[in-house]
């Protein structure tokens, strides 16, 4: 394969009248990771639901792996190897923790030993209900019942959102072990300090549409881009 793992191009998408996305474009390589960064309503989260098949786009390009797949079944989606940590955790009250994992499992993805050796706290808490785990744990579940599927690209979404700081660092640590090992990460989140760190490439949506798109670095230097993030 040539070019970006993940290329959105000429992107739109609408709820009912409004138009949210008016023309998103950016790439992701293989084994990158790009932060996605905005104000809340810019169109962040719903360019990950575009790319998964939860909202179907109005226009536009999605190539994942080379091969188009905008407008296609979030469970096609999912298959073709693009795993979605949504920022709502989606976590079932009733299931344990490995109920989540052992059901979420694809051939090809993490074992049941791989993520309690990366997640010992989850090989703690495997016979827990997940109305009880902690924000931390649901996240962490979240992350390991994605990578149970497999994926070469992972979308998060607002990943740290509600976390301790003591928390926040495990994630990121975690973050960067699958990073370390070869998943694609495309990352939304409102820590700003957090995505500069992590982040290999910055793009800045504003009111549905690129703003800005650079290094880290010359975001930090890049004071028109800011004001895209002040409230």
């Amino acid at each position: 394969m040539t070019g970006p793992l993940l290329a959105v191009e000429g992107l739109h998408a609408h709820y009912g009248p409004s138009h949210v996305l008016q023309g998103v474009d950016l790439a992701v390589p293989a084994g990158g990771v790009v932060a996605l960064l905005g104000r809340n309503g810019a169109g962040k989260s719903t360019t990950l639901k575009a790319i998964m098949g939860v909202v179907r786009p109005s226009q536009g390009r999605i190539a994942f792996a080379g091969r188009p797949i905008a407008g296609e079944a979030t469970d096609r989606v999912a298959r073709r190897g693009i795993a979605w940590v949504p920022e709502t955790r989606a976590i079932f009250p009733s299931l344990s923790v490995e109920e989540h994992l052992t059901l979420a499992a694809r051939r090809g993805g993490w074992t049941l030993e791989r993520v309690y050796d990366r997640f010992p706290r989850l090989r703690e808490r495997r016979r827990a209900g997940g109305a009880t785990l902690s924000g931390g744990e649901q996240q962490m579940l979240t992350i390991a019942r994605a990578m149970t599927t497999g994926p070469s690209l992972l979308l998060l979404d607002e990943p740290t959102e509600g976390l301790a700081p003591l928390v926040v660092a495990e994630i990121e640590d975690m973050l960067r072990a699958l990073k370390a090992d070869g998943t694609t990460l495309l990352l939304v989140e409102q820590n700003l300090a957090f995505a500069l760190a992590f982040a290999d490439h910055v793009v800045l949506l504003g009111k549905g549409r690129v703003r800005w798109t650079g290094t880290p670095a010359a975001f930090r230097d890049a004071a028109e881009a800011r004001t895209w993030l002040a409230v």
